[in-house]
């Protein structure tokens, strides 16, 4: 018998199947890209520039950050998260270690030191998958409540914004940065809202504000001004001592970690999908995007990053609905890093704030609208009753103490106590539900009607609704009106 010798054959194929999968799905990825360079994805790109802008130039203007690898690796981080989760994840600051680094005018190795460290919890919460534990025992009530109370804290920090021009016409008014401004800027948005994919509200906001601090830096510049200058800008390594490590991580990372945890991560992967069911955003992914964002970053003087749902909620609504968006931000990011560095800062400075703290109202507005899928599913009106609590009180916690993580253990408690309570004490009294007593029996037959309809059907005996090879079927609703008119009378 002839001997028969081992081929490879099948390795060959599978590398062969290796090849053909990575060629295909660059191959969908370019296609991808080409079909997205839309004018709506362009607009929906600048959407969170009302977050990014105001904190990147308080920094910058203190030198707690360096600018220019603030936006070379702000636009790095783009591209990387553009590519790997297929959306318009957002890349803002961390803002309250930016806050807290204001206040107490911490040193540049300091904040840094406050930004590597969060990045190492988060970074260990989704690798050791961590992070599923807090997500599975967190309810949904809870999470909504994180994201109504950081739009209302975006409407209030947009409010400032605006006030800042602190001009409506008369005596000292400032044509630049005014109230008016503000109001056009309003109109535009909310005449245009939901046609952001046809009409990129962000971009012509973003040109017109751009003009404005063109002509302001060249004809009434600010104190000590920067003008644009191109050029190579370059970066260096910063290095955070024993000390600024410590002081950065119990002044500014602490109070850090859970606004991350549970906004950056936890919230944004709920309406990451709620916006892209197709593409689930894991929160372990989520959360080590973050970690590796700031292990390196944060050496070199950029600012410290992380994801935030407010900012998916911005890009959204101004149009993006797809990674090319952010990929096109990062690349210009990095372009003005390189070429331009720190010589924008005049022309950051001189961005009229009024227009900024609509685009920030706006994606305050959009991701409090998520709040509103809190009871999605849910019929029992006691439940419903409860989660709307838990989401008020987690949300006005949150505004109140001005503190993601007492909003976050104030709704758990209420969440908590709500269940202790009723293992205790059984079912709640129907009354404190703010329906009368004698109600609630007849939004219960009206519900079993409605279940008792759309379960039934009958042959359609209309021609045009026939079907060769059987009768098509629809529904009945004369039960559902019978039930409700009887119980009417």
């Amino acid at each position: 018998m002839a001997e028969v010798l081992p081929t490879n054959h099948r390795s060959e194929n599978r590398h062969q199947g290796y090849g053909s999968m990575i060629k295909g799905n660059v191959e969908e990825r370019l296609t991808s890209f080409r079909s997205g360079l839309t004018l709506g994805e362009m607009s929906g790109s600048l959407g969170d520039l009302g977050t990014l802008l105001p904190i990147l130039l308080s920094l910058a203007l203190t030198g707690q950050i360096d600018l220019t690898a603030s936006l070379i690796f702000g636009g790095v981080w783009n591209i990387v998260t553009g590519i790997m989760f297929r959306m318009p994840m957002c890349v803002q600051p961390m803002k309250s270690i930016a806050a807290i680094a204001l206040t107490n005018q911490m040193s540049r190795g300091a904040v840094m030191g406050a930004g590597i460290s969060v990045s190492m919890v988060i970074f260990f919460l989704g690798a050791t998958r961590t992070i599923h534990l807090v997500k599975k025992f967190t309810p949904m009530s809870v999470i909504r409540g994180i994201q109504l109370g950081t739009a209302i804290s975006f409407a209030g920090k947009a409010a400032a914004l605006v006030k800042q021009a602190n001009t409506f016409g008369g005596e000292g008014w400032d044509w630049a940065n005014n109230y008016e401004w503000a109001c056009a800027s309003f109109i535009i948005v909310f005449l245009f809202y939901y046609r952001s994919k046809r009409v990129p509200t962000a971009m012509i906001l973003f040109f017109i504000g751009l003009i404005i601090a063109f002509i302001k830096l060249y004809t009434n510049p600010p104190n000590g001004a920067n003008y644009p200058k191109i050029g190579i800008y370059t970066i260096s390594t910063i290095v955070p001592t024993v000390e600024e490590f410590k002081h950065g991580f119990l002044s500014a990372g602490l109070g850090q970690i859970p606004l991350t945890a549970l906004n950056s991560v936890i919230a944004l992967a709920a309406l990451a999908n709620d916006l892209f069911p197709e593409l689930p955003a894991g929160t372990p992914h989520i959360s080590m995007s973050i970690g590796v964002m700031n292990l390196v970053g944060c050496f070199f003087g950029s600012m410290p990053f992380c994801h935030g749902s407010g900012g998916l909620a911005a890009q959204y609504r101004f149009g993006a609905r797809t990674e090319v968006s952010i990929i096109v931000l990062g690349s210009l990011k990095i372009f003005f890093g390189l070429f331009f560095g720190s010589s924008l800062m005049g022309l950051i400075q001189s961005f009229p704030s009024s227009i900024l703290g609509i685009m920030l109202f706006i994606s305050g507005v959009e991701l409090g609208a998520a709040a509103r899928s809190v009871n999605d599913g849910v019929v029992d009106d006691q439940k419903r009753h409860a989660n709307f609590i838990v989401m008020t009180v987690t949300a006005g916690m949150l505004v109140g103490f001005s503190n993601d993580g007492i909003g976050f253990l104030g709704g758990m408690v209420t969440a908590l106590s709500f269940y202790i309570g009723s293992r205790i004490g059984g079912t709640m009294d129907n009354d404190n539900t703010g329906i009368l007593p004698e109600g609630l029996p007849l939004r219960e037959n009206v519900l079993q009607a409605d279940s008792t309809a759309a379960l039934t059907t009958v042959p359609c005996e209309s021609n045009d609704e026939q079907q060769e090879g059987g009768s098509t079927h629809k529904m009945v609703f004369g039960e559902r009106e019978s039930a409700s008119s009887h119980q009417s009378v």
